[in-house]
């Protein structure tokens, strides 16, 4: 690329332009360097402001003052310069020049011409366009529209002034006579293909060899008399064109002989093929239907090629065809004719209907209704199965006795052992495999009736072989397909549930209990329990008067001890901490209740418990202290109206206590009563 030229000469002009305010930005440099070829007439220092102009944003509206074709496409959004995303940009960000004569004006988007993605321009390149070099659509020959005359180019060629119908470029091979839009038939592929159209949307569908026929075959044919335009080119002729008999375009060789419906014998495979399957066979008192249309006619008609033909039976199936299978098939125990199984559209399937079914001995109910024939009737391919069923082969009178008949048992063989070894239809019915028909009052006969909560949960969360949060099954159980466990060994609770007693309860337990968890819990829940005043006196301590209203936590403290945060699950893999409840037992009324009488009662005779004087109904009063006989100051005479108080008042010692005072208390009359006693 030249170098920019700073002779003195070529300077002192532009210093002067810049101190007029002609040439801006002289600071930055006086002259980048020589202007490209098309532009070479502007080159030199005093023609500057023919581009450049005297303000800032002058240059282009310069620009577009010259190049006219531009301002004409930007205007109407047509081409590269006509996109938004261009308009945006200034024109020397695509066309730098001050780069030397042989530098081409521009900058391409994406490197090059070649590399160049024509969407940009608005329209985008698809098929056979996207091949074709640049240089072969952007010439002067296909450059007609108003931009080109625009042009401000002095040399040919250019990326300006293509239109983008397809005959500012195409010749239009049907003389206008089907309008201007090719796009509605072609596409930018090849010509000779028309994606768009297809002649089956016409009253003349092409079919067979119609199909390899070019157009002008039909649509030039002389008979049309088609009008020729202005260069001497005959014009295809669309419409009308007549088909409603072959005749219309093809001659009759049989001179009309057999009449004018050609497709009597004929189709559009080829000429020299009499198409038989056109017959009209529905006028004979045998109309073909089904399979029967395709049969070959020599297959019926064994002399076909005789001037007179065979008339064949047809009274029955079995006229044609052999019985095959072996008069196994029979209907209320005589043979019938295969069209009480099957129809003339196939063989298979059988149309024997579930209706008809019930006539066997066997009727279909439930899914069985919508099972295949040939799951049931399978194919004997042994070596007598032909001899015995036919030459189709198929179990006519297939087993049903039982289940195990068709179905194999899903269950590994663990209902072997019972008396029906096993029957399906103890657990299930025809009308589907699940759910099973086992319920709670089938489970009752068992080891573990379902009650409670239990009732609720699904078979599989016990019987399931994955079952969730349990022990997992013996590797030596043989599940089978059904991945089911029949019989379920462990039906004590603490097989399934978390014993939060540590086995206190158990069998073998520091305190066993025959009945073990059901004792106090029932299937509805854990808690409350069930264990009532009736439970409580089989343990040590029966519950009697006030103790009947105590709540269970009150003595049993372990009770208040936070519940596991919800979600939580009993069973023994839940993962959750219960807290241990022991329920240790207590005797004594001091184990739960605080004396108010504090040492007075140590070592009294005749007892220092408190059921010596109180009962279990209440505190108060003492109910089983008699002063006459467990004091040793019997109450009698005027003493027995005095009140407890006058002689056994509070110790003020015993501050917020309270505590009465029964024992030391004298006897002697002056202890309590004065002189003027005496």
């Amino acid at each position: 690329m030249p170098g920019p030229r700073f002779g003195l000469a070529r300077l002192l002009p532009l210093v002067v332009l810049a101190l007029l305010g002609v040439v801006p930005g002289l600071g930055a440099q006086v002259s980048p360097g020589p202007l490209a070829k098309a532009h070479h007439d502007l080159d030199g220092t005093l023609q500057c402001t023919k581009c450049h102009g005297s303000g800032k944003d002058a240059m282009p509206g310069k620009c577009a003052a010259c190049h006219k074709d531009i301002g004409w496409l930007q205007e109407r959004g047509r081409g590269l310069h006509g996109q938004q995303e261009t308009k945006a940009k200034t024109c020397a960000s695509c066309h730098p020049d001050h780069a030397g004569q042989e530098f081409d004006l521009i900058r391409w988007p994406d490197g090059s011409a070649q590399k160049f993605d024509h969407k940009r321009a608005g329209w985008t390149l698809k098929q056979s366009h996207d091949t074709v070099k640049c240089e072969t659509c952007h010439a002067p020959k296909f450059q007609h529209s108003p931009a080109a005359r625009l042009t401000a180019r002095k040399l040919p060629g250019g990326y300006a002034g293509l239109d983008t119908e397809c005959q500012s470029c195409h010749e239009d091979v049907h003389r206008g006579a089907l309008g201007d839009d090719c796009t509605k038939c072609h596409d930018s592929g090849k010509f000779t293909k028309t994606p768009g159209f297809d002649h089956d949307t016409t009253a003349y569908p092409l079919t067979n060899k119609h199909r390899e026929v070019k157009c002008d075959k039909c649509h030039l044919d002389p008979r049309l008399n088609p009008k020729k335009d202005p260069g001497g080119h005959l014009v295809p002729v669309y419409k009308p064109v007549s088909f409603e008999t072959c005749a219309a375009c093809h001659e009759d060789h049989h001179k009309g002989s057999l009449g004018p419906k050609c497709a009597s014998c004929h189709n559009t495979r080829s000429f020299k093929i009499i198409d038989k399957d056109n017959f009209d066979h529905d006028r004979t008192k045998y109309p073909l239907k089904g399979k029967h249309a395709s049969v070959k006619c020599s297959d019926c008609h064994k002399d076909f090629a005789t001037p007179l033909l065979k008339k064949p039976k047809f009274e029955t199936c079995g006229d044609c065809h052999k019985d095959p299978h072996n008069k196994t098939a029979t209907l209320a125990g005589k043979v019938v004719d295969c069209e009480k199984c099957h129809n003339v559209l196939g063989f298979s399937p059988s149309i024997m209907t579930v209706l008809q079914h019930r006539d066997t001995k066997y009727p279909l109910e439930g899914k069985h209704t919508e099972v295949k024939c040939a799951l049931c009737h399978t194919k004997d391919d042994s070596k007598s199965g032909a001899t015995k069923w036919g030459i189709a082969k198929v179990v006519i009178r297939p087993l049903f006795s039982k289940c195990t008949d068709c179905h194999k048992d899903e269950h590994g063989g663990q209902l072997a052992k019972r008396p029906n070894k096993g029957e399906c239809g103890d657990c299930h019915r025809v009308q589907g495999w699940k759910p099973s028909t086992f319920g709670v009052t089938e489970h009752a006969r068992l080891k573990l009736a379902l009650d409670g909560r239990h009732a609720d949960i699904e078979c599989g969360d016990c019987h399931r072989g994955d079952r969730k949060l349990l022990p997992p099954l013996p590797k030596t159980v043989t599940l089978g397909k059904a991945n089911v466990l029949i019989e379920v060994k462990e039906v004590e609770c603490t097989a399934c549930h978390l014993d939060p007693h540590k086995g206190r309860f158990a069998a073998g337990g520091e305190r066993a209990k025959a009945e073990g968890c059901i004792l106090c819990h029932n299937a509805k829940g854990f808690r409350p329990a069930s264990a009532g005043v009736a439970v409580h006196a089989e343990f040590r301590f029966p519950l009697e008067g006030g103790h009947r209203a105590v709540a269970c936590q009150s003595c049993h403290t372990e009770m208040k001890a936070p519940r596991p945060p919800k979600p939580r699950s009993t069973l023994v893999l839940s993962g959750t901490s219960f807290p241990s409840l022991k329920f240790e037992e207590k005797q004594q009324c001091d184990d739960c209740h605080k004396t108010p009488h504090g040492e007075q009662f140590t070592g009294r005779k005749g007892g220092e418990k408190c059921d010596v004087c109180h009962g279990a109904d209440d505190f108060k009063p003492a109910a089983r202290f008699d002063h006459n006989k467990d004091a040793s100051f019997s109450l009698k005479g005027a003493h027995e109206k005095v009140a407890c108080s006058e002689c056994h008042p509070i110790d003020p010692a015993s501050g917020a206590d309270k505590r009465v005072i029964y024992r030391p208390v004298s006897g002697k009359c002056e202890s309590c009563h004065g002189k003027e006693f005496k």
